[in-house]
C-alpha cells in the first residue's frame, strides 16, 4: 500500500504545484515592456516586471510559459497514521509543450502516467490521450482511517482515447485561457488479481476489454500570479462518461455482492466551478478563491474500479488539473464514492511576490463505499470538514516549495480528528 500510494499520488499532485519560482528567465518570445509600477500590482505569470523588495530593485523578465519541464519531490505525514501510513514519499516529472501546430502534456510517475496530444487545425483539434495505472504492488482500501487487509488485490488499467474538439481562446488570452468542447471514444484493458491477504469472500470479475464515450467541456478564464497560483477569474468544467466492460460477472470486493447487470455498464456525471476574486475593501495582495466540485452516477452502479475518487493534495492551479477535487489530509484516491460534493473557500495573502499564505476551509459530502459490511456499496453517506493553512514560496536554486498543515474533523478516521503535513518541492528546468 505504501509503495503504491507514493507512486500514484505524485502524478496528480505535481499538476497543482507552483512550477516556476520568481526568477528571471531567458525569453523565447518577444519581451513585453517592463511595467513601471506607480501603485502596487501583483506580478502575473509570464509578465515582465520591475519590483522593489526590501529596498532592492529587481527586474523579472518575461517568461515563456508554453514550454515547461519540472521535477517534483515531497513527503506527506499523518498523525495518527492513516491507512497504516505515517509518512509517504512523493516524486514525479511533468512536461508541457504548446506550439502553433501540436500541444503535448505529460505527467510521468513510472507506473502511473498520462499523455495528452493535440493536433490543431485552426480552432478544431484532433485529440489523443494515453493513460495507465499499472502499479504492480498490492492495493488496499482505507475505511474509517484503517487499511482493510482483506480488500488487498493487484489491479490496473491501461486506456487510450481518440477524439476531436473545438478550442476557442478567451480573455485574458494567456496560454491557459480557452473554452474547449471535446468528445472521445475510449478503449482499454482492465485486470485484477488476488494477493495473499485477499479475503476469502472477495470475488473478482474477469479481466476485460473496456470501452466508452466521454464528453468534456472546459472553460478557463483565470489569470495566474508569478507563482502560478490562481489570481483572478473564473473556471468551470463538465464531464459525462459512459462506460462498458465487455466481459463481466458478479463481484465482491469485501462488502456486498455487486451484480453483473448493475455494474457492467454505467453513466457518470461530474463538474466544477472555481472563482478567484479580490476582497472588497482590501488590497490586491488579498484574494478569495472559492471552488465547488461534484459528481453523481446517472445510470447503473459504480464499483471499485469505476467509482469517483476523492483524495488529497494541494489546491489545483494548472488548467488541465482543475477538475481534481482534493480533500486536505487525505491520501491519493482514498475515498471511492458514487456521489460527492466538495466545497472550498480560501483566503490568500501575498507577503512578497514570491511568498503567499493561504487559509482554507473545506466541506465535503460523499456517499462512500464500505467494504467491511455485507450491505450495499452505497451505505456510508457522510459529511466532512477540514481546515488547512499553508505557504507557497520561491526557494533556493530558482525552485518553489509548498507547505501545508491540515486538520480533519474525523471524516478521514471515522469521528477521530487527525492532522497531516504536506511538503512539496518543485524545480523547472
Amino acid at each position: 500500500m505504501l509503495r503504491s500510494f507514493s507512486l500514484t499520488l505524485c502524478c496528480t499532485l505535481l499538476c497543482a504545484l507552483p512550477l516556476h519560482a520568481a526568477e528571471p528567465t531567458v525569453v523565447s518570445e518577444p519581451v513585453p515592456s517592463v511595467v513601471e509600477q506607480t501603485e502596487y500590482h501583483t506580478p502575473l505569470a509570464g509578465e515582465a516586471f520591475k519590483l522593489n523588495v526590501f529596498g532592492e530593485s529587481i527586474d523579472v523578465r518575461a517568461r515563456d510559459r508554453s514550454n515547461t519541464r519540472a521535477l517534483a519531490l515531497g513527503v506527506a505525514a499523518y498523525s495518527p497514521a492513516l491507512g497504516g501510513a505515517d509518512v509517504l514519499p512523493l516524486a514525479a516529472l511533468y512536461w508541457r509543450r504548446e506550439s502553433p501546430a501540436p500541444r503535448t502534456r505529460l505527467v510521468f510517475s513510472v507506473f502511473v502516467n498520462e499523455l495528452d496530444h493535440a493536433l490543431k487545425y485552426g480552432r478544431f483539434e484532433l485529440l489523443g490521450h494515453l493513460e495507465n495505472n499499472t502499479v504492480p504492488f498490492p492495493s488496499t482500501e482505507i475505511e474509517e482511517g484503517k487499511e482493510i487487509k482483506g480488500s488487498s488485490i493487484v489491479w490496473g488499467q491501461v486506456a487510450g482515447w481518440l477524439g476531436g474538439g473545438y478550442r476557442l481562446p478567451v480573455a485574458p488570452f494567456q496560454m491557459d485561457n480557452d473554452l474547449r468542447v471535446q468528445a472521445f471514444y475510449e478503449g482499454g484493458y482492465l485486470y485484477s488479481g488476488r494477493t495473499k491477504d485477499t479475503g476469502g469472500q472477495v470475488k473478482l470479475p474477469p479481466d476485460t476489454y473496456t470501452h466508452g464515450l466521454r464528453l468534456r467541456v472546459r472553460y478557463d478564464g483565470m489569470r495566474r500570479n508569478l507563482m502560478e497560483l490562481l489570481h483572478e477569474g473564473f473556471a468551470a468544467g463538465m464531464d459525462t462518461e459512459w462506460g462498458r466492460r465487455q466481459e463481466w460477472s458478479d463481484a465482491n470486493y469485501g462488502g456486498g455482492i455487486l451484480t453483473k447487470e448493475s455494474t457492467q455498464e454505467f453513466v457518470k456525471l461530474s463538474g466544477y466551478l472555481i472563482a478567484a476574486t479580490p476582497i472588497p475593501g482590501l488590497s490586491e495582495r488579498d484574494r478569495l478563491v472559492s471552488s465547488f466540485h461534484g459528481g453523481m452516477v446517472s445510470s447503473g452502479m459504480l464499483d471499485r474500479f469505476s467509482m469517483f475518487r476523492i483524495g488529497g493534495g494541494p489546491f489545483a492551479s494548472e488548467s488541465d488539473d482543475l477538475s481534481r477535487s482534493p480533500y486536505p489530509g487525505a491520501q491519493f484516491n482514498q475515498f471511492p464514492a458514487s456521489d460527492y460534493m466538495v466545497g472550498n473557500v480560501e483566503y490568500r495573502r501575498e507577503f512578497l511576490p514570491f511568498l503567499y499564505l493561504h487559509l482554507r476551509g473545506t466541506l465535503t459530502w460523499a456517499d462512500r463505499d464500505l467494504l467491511s459490511t455485507p450491505q450495499s456499496v452505497e451505505n456510508d453517506a457522510g459529511l466532512g470538514k477540514a481546515f488547512s493553512v499553508g505557504l507557497t514560496s520561491g526557494f533556493f536554486w530558482d525552485s518553489a516549495v509548498y507547505l501545508e498543515y491540515s486538520h480533519d474533523d474525523g471524516f478521514l478516521r471515522k469521528d477521530r480528528p487527525g492532522e497531516s503535513l504536506l511538503v512539496l518541492w518543485s524545480k523547472s528546468f
